[in-house]
């Protein structure tokens, strides 16, 4: 059986889905007001697999991520470029789709924009404020957090140790400095008509809001970056349980960061690397695959090099041994061992990591094998894993290609050397030798 380390628990569970083979999954999204870098990256490609994990083991799962189009980023920075909101937002949505599509990643069932909730938003929050769990104040409409018991319980926080973790704004205004901003009111960029005047939402309340009414109770997964575990999904979990009577998610789950050879990945001291930059994304898609989820990754042109020699290498190995055994071969016959090896460490809290060692033994054992039984077997299970990893290779093999490699073959045999010698050098070219 699966299992995850669920963060609201601290522990690793059995994962059970509320409503049978249904799985419900939220990510938070990107806000879009510049291209993602390859820490954004990280989570993008690991709920990817664990979608397609879990629907290979038979789930039906409906995977939403959001599109945080209304905020303070995307306002200053579209007083800078002197352009509109929509234009920004329009413009970085649609490098995003491409960014998630050049890493390998498919995307979500639905994408989500919190422009197109703010009435739902309105609602949610004058029902928090009818029951007490939001005040109004000269500056918009704050989450009582005092409200809560149990606040601070997602990130293991003691509510009265919170004080470093929170960004202090508007303090003179709110009766705690932990409350939340539901509603700020302001006239400066986008704005939205509310009971409590001309303003915008915060950005606790888009996701709290987004889950509710696409989903309509408790989700299974809730994912996302450890960035976003305080204050993002402690707010949102917060709200939850205040509007709704239950807890957002079941499940918690949260991606390491990635580093920049030992230091936070920055704008400010200008270290950053967008997606959009990288020469071999596959490569750094395994390079992410190839470390724990939950563990930070610390990366280096050096390490990224060593994935793009291995990447290179299962390529070259797929696209061999795929023109050996031709396009007319049985796609159904599989290795059980490793299919069973490949489950059970998915099972292990989506040990991708291990996985990877598993691929490299079966790219050895491709290699060294001349028996296209057996090659067809490992070939099919490999396809099968890297199918589920979204790191299979892309190529065009045709029935030219594959004649011309029996061509090859046939004047190898006959010690047709001038031919061999020639049909080699093609084939080698193409790389499918």
């Amino acid at each position: 059986m699966l299992k995850i380390y669920n963060t609201l628990t601290k522990i690793h569970e059995d994962f059970i889905p509320i409503q049978g083979t249904d799985v419900s999954m939220y990510v938070c999204g990107p806000t879009v007001y510049s291209y993602i870098h390859i820490g954004n990256a990280r989570p993008v490609i690991f709920f990817d697999v664990l979608r397609n994990y879990l629907s290979f083991l038979g789930y039906k799962v409906n995977y939403v991520s959001n599109i945080t189009d209304v905020d303070d980023k995307i306002i200053n920075e579209s007083k800078k470029l002197g352009i509109t909101e929509k234009e920004l937002t329009t413009k970085f949505t649609e490098a995003f789709i491409d960014s998630t599509k050049k890493i390998g990643s498919d995307l979500p069932n639905q994408m989500p924009k919190a422009t197109d909730y703010i009435d739902s938003m309105i609602d949610f929050i004058d029902d928090l404020i009818n029951k007490g769990y939001a005040y109004k104040t000269e500056s918009g409409v704050y989450f009582d957090t005092n409200k809560v018991p149990n606040y601070g319980e997602l990130s293991g926080q003691n509510k009265d140790e919170l004080n470093e973790s929170v960004r202090i704004s508007n303090q003179e205004d709110k009766k705690d400095f932990r409350d939340f901003t539901l509603w700020k009111k302001t006239h400066e960029g986008i704005a939205f008509k509310s009971p409590w005047g001309i303003g915008r939402p915060g950005w606790h309340t888009e996701c709290a809001v987004m889950n509710k009414d696409i989903f309509n109770g408790m989700i299974d997964i809730h994912g996302g970056g450890t960035d976003l575990i305080f204050p993002h999904h402690e707010n949102e979990n917060a709200q939850t349980i205040a509007h709704s009577g239950h807890e957002l998610s079941k499940y918690w789950m949260h991606v390491g960061r990635v580093d920049i050879e030992n230091t936070k990945m920055s704008k400010s001291i200008g270290n950053t690397i967008w997606v959009k930059d990288l020469k071999n994304p596959m490569a750094y898609r395994l390079l992410v695959l190839a470390h724990q989820y939950r563990l930070p990754i610390n990366y280096s042109d050096e390490l990224l090099v060593t994935f793009e020699e291995m990447y290179d290498k299962i390529s070259r190995t797929v696209m061999r041994t795929n023109i050996k055994i031709g396009l007319n071969f049985d796609k159904n016959i599989v290795s059980d061992e490793y299919l069973n090896r490949f489950k059970d460490e998915m099972n292990k809290d989506l040990n991708t990591a291990n996985v990877v060692t598993l691929i490299l033994e079966i790219i050895k054992e491709l290699n060294k094998e001349a028996d296209l039984h057996k090659l067809t077997i490992y070939f099919n299970t490999l396809n099968v894993i890297l199918g589920i990893l979204n790191l299979r290779p892309t190529y065009d093999l045709t029935e030219d290609k594959v004649n011309k490699y029996n061509q090859w073959n046939e004047a190898r045999k006959n010690k047709d050397y001038q031919k061999a010698d020639s049909l080699r050098k093609e084939l080698l070219e193409e790389g499918w030798i």
